[in-house]
């Protein structure tokens, strides 16, 4: 069974639409106080809640018809936009080490992905 580039492309998606939902929890719970009325009014953790949410619908749509060995790496590639997201939003700085887990990343990526040939 070979895994379609549809599928590729939902999953890829779903993997940069969840990483806004991350970002926008983290700016969420940056504003969290200890009171139940801050957490209702706090529209960031909710849009977290929301971007997850979609992209929930959008990884599964993407698995469907594709094969999961294939395609659930893809969801790390979250963790590389995470680390432009928080870079911008939140000014965490870009390390030596977090290049290196990148470059791991995208290498297990393209390895496993060579087995979709």
């Amino acid at each position: 069974m070979s895994t379609p580039n549809s599928s590729i492309a939902l999953v890829l998606a779903a993997s940069f639409i969840g990483s806004f939902g991350a970002t926008f929890l983290k700016g969420g719970a940056d504003r969290l106080e200890r009171n139940f009325k801050s957490l209702l009014t706090n529209w960031r953790l909710f849009a977290g809640v929301a971007t997850y949410l979609s992209s929930f619908l959008v990884y599964t749509a993407g698995i469907r018809n594709g094969e999961l060995t294939v395609l659930y790496p893809m969801v790390s590639l979250g963790y590389v936009w995470t680390l432009l997201w928080s870079r911008i939003f939140f000014n965490e700085p870009l390390t030596k080490g977090k290049f290196m887990g990148l470059g791991m990343i995208l290498a297990g990526i393209l390895v496993l992905n060579l087995g979709n040939k």
